[in-house]
């Protein structure tokens, strides 16, 4: 089964809303916050820095989002924060614009009550993996059903570490409506302390760690409410969708969008006049302070041509920042 959320995200169509990076429930072995994440209390909007909330907004129409996705550090530790985000982004784009939040502690019901009404539609609840197996009878059973009361649609999120039968019991009994394991991995933020841990990356993997899939595949993985979340999915599919749907926003008319999801176009430093000359309709080009840049097979051929002596072929992300990717001189 896949949530709404999930759905869209794999569309690449889900902004993930940073909005808070201190956490003091535990240290996790597992937590993959890197050091610019981790005990803060800046704001991202995916990777963008967040100075105002226009940049919220922005970076949601930049990607045409679907619905955003509310994360942490423990994004519960900061409700007023966290609520005024769910308002604004309500406020801008409707009761049609999915939200969802992870979280690591309960927080009660009048957390939950104000998270509704601020304007989330889903909570993903990720218990302490030392209490995995011994969830029923306690707070993380009661807040199951306290969420679901006050309007939001509860469920689980755990990282795939072990396979946990319990998650399935909480199911079958109605209580949560699915539970997504994503695939246990190793990140620039863990890397020591899962190696301290005895875990191991898999073998040809960048970030997969060895040894829990198949057993959580085998136990988990045929219960119409669980979806399993890949290391590659998630790098190949959900990233890689999010910047097309980027590309295709911002993107000019002689701009090629790759399946990556970057923008290729063609750079070249000459005066409006001579493109003009060579007879370069207008719409294949635009003109900056020092350069002009163009449809990279119109420059392409005319430095074949001899119409043009140089040039570059400039591969970009279509994010804010515009990360160059790689640049192809021409001459």
């Amino acid at each position: 089964m896949i949530s709404k959320g999930c759905e869209q995200c794999a569309k690449g169509g889900k902004m993930v809303l940073f909005v808070y990076g201190y956490c003091d429930q535990r240290d996790c072995f597992y937590c993959p916050l890197g050091e610019n994440r981790k005990n803060v209390t800046d704001v991202y909007a995916n990777e963008r820095l967040v100075e105002s909330d226009a940049d919220v907004l922005e970076e949601a129409h930049r990607m045409n989002a679907l619905g955003t996705s509310i994360t942490g550090g423990e994004p519960q530790e900061a409700m007023e924060k966290t609520c005024r985000y769910l308002r604004l982004l309500k406020d801008e784009f409707g009761e049609d614009h999915h939200t969802h939040l992870y979280t690591g502690i309960t927080g009660g019901r009048e957390n939950m009550r104000r998270l509704a009404e601020a304007g989330l539609d889903e909570i993903r609840f990720h218990p302490p993996y030392e209490l995995w197996g011994e969830l029923h009878g306690t707070e993380w059973e009661e807040i199951l059903y306290i969420a679901r009361e006050e309007g939001l649609t509860p469920a689980f999120e755990i990282p795939g570490i072990r396979a946990e039968p319990e998650f399935l019991e909480f199911l079958d009994e109605g209580a949560a409506d699915f539970c997504n394991v994503n695939e246990f991995e190793m990140s620039h933020g863990n890397y020591r302390r899962m190696q301290e841990a005895g875990y191991e990356l898999q073998e040809g993997h960048m970030s997969a760690v060895e040894g829990s899939k198949a057993a959580i595949l085998e136990e988990m993985g045929d219960h119409p409410k669980v979806y399993f979340c890949t290391s590659v999915f998630k790098d190949a599919a959900q990233h890689r969708n999010r910047l097309k749907r980027m590309a295709r926003v911002i993107r000019r008319e002689f701009d090629e969008i790759t399946d990556d999801g970057t923008i290729v176009y063609g750079k070249a430093w000459e005066p409006k006049e001579r493109l003009d000359e060579l007879g370069v309709p207008e719409e294949f080009y635009r003109v900056k302070s020092d350069h002009v840049e163009l449809a990279w097979w119109l420059l392409e051929e005319m430095i074949e041509e001899g119409d043009l002596d140089r040039g570059e072929i400039v591969e970009q992300y279509p994010t804010v920042d515009g990360t160059v990717v790689e640049r192809t001189p021409l001459a």
